[in-house]
């Protein structure tokens, strides 16, 4: 146990809280168990981290990480119980999907130890999904995404701009005080900015490397598939980034890749759910997701230029980055007119050039316009749905 303590203690040193994450302050920390999932590299490690070193200090708090060696000989409820014994109050467990029946040990730590607060991470979302319904009505789930376009340009640039909501964005609210021309920092955003670890070397490289790991690990962990499952998740993958944006001929799909129909849908949840993809559903019925699946697209446009490189298509691009960025505080859903619907409003999107002819004249219609700088009336530019989180 000492040695998890010198780990700890390394990586408190190391930690800065200069910046952090939007998710920040919307988790109520108070709580007895919390779950923050996501994808792999996006700053949870860090975010639990900065609490400790911010608010609990060493002497309150300890931090492991579930794929210690540590826990190949040692119990993580055991850990709990002498960490509780000595007074300890608040634990902190990173990657905890990595260790085995991880979800019935937290519930006995839950109901064992009734004045220690528990908080976990896990980046293989589908493992996390899964477990956490033997934790319902004990853990409450948060998820992060990865950095908004605010964010980046906060954590790469060191420009502070504020949080702004739907309706300040299309009113055309959004003032950057300190950038005069916003769209080369984001043209640099749609390539690298989306996780953490792209201010670091190697960038497309570590991205390469998260994408394979999830499809030949979390996936196939998770659903227990095979070699030659995992390899058809790559083309299907594929072929998605290379669309424009992808609409699902799923019985076509199905033929190419030499899948069962059947199948197919399970690929498209599994993909969704460990965040390589997200799904546009055409209405949500009153319940998140219930909808029709419209158009399918990457996560996220980091990922569209690791996987296609220069050859994105802008128009995909353009519409990933507009549902990535709107979803994690909107429902956004598919629209019959245009491309797509918050609430009461409907969205078109395209390039400078965009005409007005796809949307109504009713005061709740909107062209969000790429390569411009500035809005005016209801033409928004897209940099702005950057600011939303």
């Amino acid at each position: 146990m000492r040695t998890l303590y010198q780990k700890f203690e390394t990586l408190l040193q190391n930690t800065t809280t200069d910046f952090k994450r939007y998710l920040y302050d919307k988790i109520s920390w108070d709580n007895r168990m919390i779950g923050i999932i996501g994808g792999r590299g996006v700053g949870k490690t860090t975010l639990i981290l900065q609490r400790i070193k911010e608010e609990l200090g060493s002497k309150k708090a300890l931090y492991v990480s579930a794929d210690d060696l540590y826990f190949s000989e040692n119990k993580l409820y055991d850990l709990a119980d002498e960490f509780y014994k000595n007074a300890g109050e608040y634990l902190f467990i990173d990657e905890i999907h990595k260790y085995e029946n991880w979800s019935r040990e937290l519930k006995n730590i839950y109901d064992s130890l009734p004045n220690l607060k528990v908080v976990f991470t896990g980046s293989s979302v589908l493992d996390i999904l899964k477990g956490s319904a033997d934790l319902s009505r004990r853990a409450v789930i948060y998820k992060l995404q990865g950095l908004s376009f605010r964010e980046y340009l906060k954590y790469f640039h060191n420009y502070d701009t504020g949080i702004y909501s739907l309706e300040q964005i299309i009113n055309n609210d959004v003032k950057l005080e300190n950038i005069e021309h916003p769209l080369p920092l984001f043209s640099e955003y749609l390539k690298n900015g989306y996780y953490p670890f792209g201010i670091e070397n190697e960038f497309n490289l570590r991205l390469g490397q998260v994408i394979v790991q999830t499809l030949e690990t979390d996936i196939p962990q998770y659903a227990n598939l095979n070699v030659a499952t995992s390899r058809k998740l790559k083309r299907l993958l594929s072929i998605i980034a290379e669309s424009v944006p992808f609409k699902p001929n799923f019985t076509k799909i199905a033929e190419m890749i030499k899948v069962s129909r059947n199948s197919l849908d399970d690929y498209f949840v599994y993909m969704e759910k460990a965040g390589l993809i997200t799904q546009l559903r055409d209405e949500t019925s009153g319940i998140r997701g219930l909808g029709k699946v419209d158009k399918v697209y990457l996560e996220n446009t980091n990922m569209v230029y690791n996987l296609v490189g220069n050859q994105s298509n802008v128009g995909n691009l353009r519409e990933t980055f507009f549902l990535n960025q709107m979803r994690v505080e909107n429902d956004v859903i598919s629209s019959k007119n245009a491309d797509f619907v918050i609430d009461k409003y409907t969205f078109e999107v395209g390039g400078k050039n965009k005409k007005q002819q796809q949307i109504e004249k009713d005061g709740n219609s909107f062209v969000v316009k790429d390569d411009i700088e500035h809005g005016y009336l209801n033409v928004i530019p897209l940099w702005a749905f950057g600011f939303n989180y």
